[in-house]
């Protein structure tokens, strides 16, 4: 099978909107007639900003002429720490070949390509979210899991609650 991964440009902008779609859509198990226009405009805007920029690395997969997958990057600074002395991080997502060309190594060769990519802008920093299908094939690449992150759920503005820091690691609300 002759496996071809291809960057993206900001040219190939409404292809890139397709496949977004097509990811969010069975990720998040959103029916296809369901439309997430919104949202759609805010990753159009998102793509038109970070990829001349250098902040979003795209790619596609292509078997043939057909594109089988996609596969983007979040490049970013955080502060500098002995753990990553650059601050560079790169966070790997919209990772997805279509099921029916899962299990030929596809999708491993496309991590494997956007850890390259990485790697090339000086990046030790790399990670990633997963799914529990896709945890066997990160963790044969080399990933672990990061253990010591947390997340704060979105909540609406009426479901939040004020914090109040009282000087110890209670919070107070």
């Amino acid at each position: 099978m002759d496996v071809v991964i291809r960057k993206a440009e900001l040219q190939d902008l409404d292809l890139l909107m397709r496949w977004r779609m097509e990811v969010l859509h069975e990720v998040f198990s959103i029916p296809a007639d369901q439309p997430l226009a919104e949202l759609e405009a805010e990753n159009r805007r998102y793509y038109q900003k970070e990829l001349p920029q250098g902040g979003h690395i795209a790619c596609f997969v292509y078997i043939g002429e057909e594109i089988v997958g996609c596969g983007g990057m979040c490049l970013y600074h955080e502060m500098p720490s002995p753990d990553n002395p650059s601050g560079k991080c790169a966070y790997l997502m919209n990772v997805y070949v279509r099921p029916q060309f899962r299990g030929h190594g596809i999708a491993s060769r496309l991590v494997r390509w956007l850890v390259e990519q990485a790697r090339e802008h000086h990046i030790s920093k790399i990670y990633l979210e997963t799914s529990e299908a896709g945890r066997p094939l990160y963790q044969r690449i080399g990933f672990s899991d990061m253990k010591d992150m947390m997340e704060l759920p979105h909540e609406n503005e009426q479901n939040q609650k004020e914090y109040t820091y009282n000087g110890t690691n209670d919070p107070q609300y």
